[in-house]
């Protein structure tokens, strides 16, 4: 990284307070809902935690999906406040099943609440979240999403789905700043927060939030306001605006077809196959003589950005990134270019061009 002086975000001036609830509502409708959104000052991962903490109580019994590390810190938050839950994991970096959760949900009627990631990030691929929370609703069970990497590439409808809680952070897709998260609440989501042990006077209380945020005419923000992540976030809404939310799945739709497309043309291996590949990141499996530490030291294209896969099961596991402004052709191209390099360094043979070949074509057809 050049050396830059920083001192220009330095002594920012206060957001306006008027515009918090207009960030809520920008919010609320990309997310596709109506429900109270509270806006969080914190990573997206302080915000899972706040509604595990919040909702957690002796007698909840919970139906906790896991397909990466973030279900599994999701299933011990639920625990840690005294609910029975139940782990449901996927085969190792693979989605869930439609099945595994019927089978889940028809041997526990006791299951009040269930919590799933919508697309993963780790690993690459989509759960089907639509199929998943029409079973819920279908026994009048509360939803929990984890959506702060889908949201922006991956259709979000809250309402049409019928989720009653939706985590958001727009450091993925929406291409924000990471210190703000959002949390959607339905009504139903409400009268099970609102309980005797509910955890108060915490930055993990919802319903501090909503005394504090949404009783009060949402004019002030709990804590301290942090302007800079406001004012960053406002920006990035405008240019999601700007787009239009069909424009940006578009975009992270084309991106995936077409960084499939040459990696298939590569003769890699991909991993998450369709309809379960997210739009997020392609993985692709490393062929068994590679070494994949030293693959990736060898990935170095400028506007390239490869990485490990995360979490049991991807072990062999490369992520090719598209997401946000990088769901773009340019950056496709110096993924797959990386990519090929890489491999020719570890003595295979590719042929690059067809492959670009066949990512440009994604794009033109």
């Amino acid at each position: 990284m050049p050396n830059r002086d920083w001192s220009h975000l330095l002594d920012i001036p206060a957001f306006p307070a008027e515009r918090y609830a207009m960030l809520a509502d920008r919010l609320a409708h990309v997310m596709g809902t109506k429900n109270d959104v509270l806006l969080i000052q914190a990573e997206a991962v302080v915000a899972l935690e706040a509604v595990a903490t919040s909702l957690a109580r002796p007698g909840l019994c919970a139906l906790n999906i896991v397909t990466s590390p973030y279900g599994t810190w999701f299933g011990h938050w639920l625990q840690r406040g005294g609910a029975d839950v139940i782990n449901l994991s996927a085969e190792q970096g693979h989605p869930i099943t439609v099945q595994a959760v019927q089978a889940q949900l028809d041997a526990n009627p006791d299951i009040a609440a269930l919590a799933l990631v919508h697309a993963e990030s780790a690993s690459g691929i989509l759960n089907p979240l639509e199929e998943i929370v029409a079973l819920a609703k279908s026994r009048g069970i509360l939803t929990i999403v984890d959506a702060v990497a889908s949201i922006g590439g991956h259709p979000l409808d809250v309402d049409g789905l019928g989720i009653d809680i939706a985590v958001i952070g727009p450091q993925k897709s929406l291409s924000g700043p990471a210190g703000l998260s959002a949390i959607s609440v339905s009504s139903k989501a409400w009268t099970l927060l609102d309980h005797s042990t509910a955890t108060r006077t915490s930055i993990l209380s919802l319903m501090d939030q909503r005394e504090q945020w949404l009783d009060t005419g949402r004019g002030t923000i709990p804590g301290t306001p942090a302007p800079l992540e406001f004012f960053a976030l406002q920006s990035a809404l405008d240019r999601i605006e700007a787009e239009g939310m069909d424009n940006v799945l578009r975009r992270h739709d084309l991106a995936k077809r077409a960084t499939r497309a040459g990696l298939v043309a590569l003769g890699a291996q991909l991993w998450a196959q369709e309809p379960s590949a997210s739009a997020l990141v392609t993985t692709a499996v490393l062929p068994p003589d590679i070494d994949r530490d030293a693959f990736l030291s060898r990935r170095t294209i400028a506007g390239a950005d490869i990485t490990a896969g995360v979490g049991p099961g991807t072990e062999r596991l490369v992520r090719l990134n598209h997401t946000g402004q990088r769901a773009n052709e340019e950056s496709v191209l110096a993924n797959l270019t990386a990519f090929s390099r890489a491999l020719e360094a570890a003595g295979q043979t590719v042929d690059l061009d067809q492959a670009l070949h066949a990512a440009v074509q994604s794009y033109r057809s």
